[in-house]
């Protein structure tokens, strides 16, 4: 791995939860990301047209959906936006498989056409959670978007609208995504050991 995608990151006695961890080795630049976010962009303007809702899964979609939302504007789409928390991790790296509502959704859904934002999708079964969430308050449509698709991690049968990219079962961390709520400010997306 050449240097440029190795990131140095301060040794444990440097950081406040002094938790050795060892270098995050970057799987796509922010380049790479932003390339792939202003494509997203145009793909959903033009399937979804300019008035939309946007419902943002928070924490880790975040950094995702702010790059998005102005990429999206410069395709001509107009956002109403909401956010909601959802949780089936804690600090772990392992899906714990019940899916939590820690904060919810502010305004009306109903008749709505709604983009539904994660960073990742894995088992499936948190943004499977919130879509029929959604739809059951009378949501128009629901289609999702995800930065990040791990499909050999599924355990419900639900597929994405539109996809960043499509990874492996490799643990990643940055633009947004933690390991215990380190490492969301990095602006690439990158491998680290949990070992």
């Amino acid at each position: 791995m050449d240097d440029k995608r190795r990131q140095h990151i301060e040794p444990a006695s440097k950081r406040p939860h002094e938790r050795p961890l060892g270098a995050v080795e970057m799987m796509y630049s922010a380049a790479e990301i932003g390339a792939r976010v202003g494509a997203l962009a145009a793909d959903i303007a033009d399937a979804m047209g300019p008035d939309i809702m946007v419902v943002a899964v928070l924490k880790g979609g975040f950094v995702f959906t702010a790059d998005l939302l102005r990429a999206l504007h410069h395709h001509g789409v107009h956002p109403r936006i909401d956010f909601m928390t959802l949780s089936s991790y804690g600090t772990g790296t392992e899906s714990s498989g019940e899916v939590v509502i820690t904060r919810d959704i502010t305004d009306n859904v109903r008749g709505a056409k709604i983009l539904l934002i994660d960073d990742i999708l894995e088992s499936g079964r948190t943004l499977a959670f919130a879509r029929a969430l959604l739809q059951e308050r009378g949501a128009e449509m629901v289609r999702l978007c995800v930065l990040l698709d791990k499909p050999e991690k599924r355990k419900t049968d639900l597929n994405a609208d539109y996809v960043g990219f499509s990874i492996g079962d490799a643990f990643v961390v940055g633009y947004g995504l933690d390991y215990a709520h380190y490492y969301r400010e990095l602006p690439f997306i990158g491998t680290i050991s949990t070992d």
